[in-house]
């Protein structure tokens, strides 16, 4: 009966030489499909990018204005406008002693083109200044607009680069952030992302540490850093978060060559508890000379350099 049913049997068994395998199994899957066919390949997020744009990707909404600012005083005036700072409208007071800096205002105001020059008596600035020492000179400061974090990667992606962003925890220095701002503009990075609250923002002394980076460098505000963050690993950006007590070193971790966030916490308490669960991988950077910590803007610029290096 056995040997009846091999015989009206129209399958065949496997072939000698198959390792067991049908003959539809082992035939081939054709050529290997390019790069920017293939699912999570860097070439194809390029592709991905280029095609959004092509298409014209509709406006995503900004990370919201800061409030105006007024910068006080003939020294801080000066600066602020030989730095480049954005300003609106440069306020003299009435019958002011014309010293050195009142004349260098002056004429860099006017050099610079845009800026109102108003003249007004000392009680009007007094009032706008709310009795700050301002010493006959005032300058106007317009809100900085805030990009969207998912705007930076966006961009990076147009240029058919992969991203290279900072996010700064509890940093609250305006000087520290345009140190980082500055840092990030000189490895190739493409912007920053600072907290809504708690936080250092966009003022005159940011601009001015900048030293006129923040011009072409945005910076991104989020509501929630933690929320922008798990967003940004979705979109497969990794995550790295800069500790003393990190698991690797930075020459170690081949996530730089990537696209990657590097979160930077403030100098006395580092990152917060929920921004450091949420990084992929903690780093920490070696220093032989025994110092605790480095502040913010040095810490990014020493990982930014790193990450520039493996790229180039």
């Amino acid at each position: 009966m056995a040997a009846n049913n091999r015989r009206m049997s129209g399958k065949k068994g496997a072939q000698v030489g198959s390792g067991g395998k049908r003959r539809r199994a082992l035939e081939g899957k054709g050529p290997t499909p390019p790069a920017e066919m293939r699912k999570g390949h860097a070439k194809q997020r390029i592709a991905q990018a280029q095609a959004r744009r092509a298409q014209g990707r509709p406006q995503r909404r900004t990370g919201g204005k800061s409030a105006a600012e007024m910068v006080v005083g003939r020294n801080p005036v000066a600066e602020a406008l030989r730095e480049g700072v954005p300003a609106t409208t440069l306020y003299v007071q009435q019958f002011i002693d014309n010293d050195e800096r009142v004349r260098e205002a002056i004429q860099l105001a006017g050099e610079r083109g845009g800026i109102h020059l108003m003249e007004a008596p000392r009680p009007e600035l007094d009032r706008m200044t709310n009795g700050l020492n301002h010493q006959g000179l005032v300058l106007q400061v317009p809100p900085y607009e805030y990009a969207h974090p998912e705007d930076l990667a966006a961009a990076a992606y147009d240029q058919g680069e992969d991203p290279l962003i900072v996010a700064l925890d509890g940093v609250t220095d305006p000087r520290n952030l345009g140190a980082v701002v500055r840092s990030v503009s000189a490895f190739g990075g493409h912007g920053v992302v600072v907290p809504e609250r708690r936080a250092a923002g966009m003022t005159a002394g940011a601009w001015k540490t900048s030293a006129g980076t923040a011009a072409r460098t945005p910076v991104a505000r989020a509501t929630n850093l933690t929320r922008a963050l798990e967003a940004y690993k979705k979109a497969g950006i990794a995550v790295v978060g800069l500790a003393a007590d990190g698991e690797h070193e930075i020459g170690e971790l081949g996530a730089l060559e990537g696209p990657v966030v590097i979160v930077v916490g403030s100098e006395g308490k580092g990152l917060s508890r929920l921004v450091g669960e949420t990084c992929d991988f903690r780093v920490r950077i070696p220093m032989p000379g025994g110092a605790e910590s480095l502040n913010a803007g040095v810490a990014a610029g020493v990982v930014l350099y790193e990450a520039a290096r493996r790229r180039a």
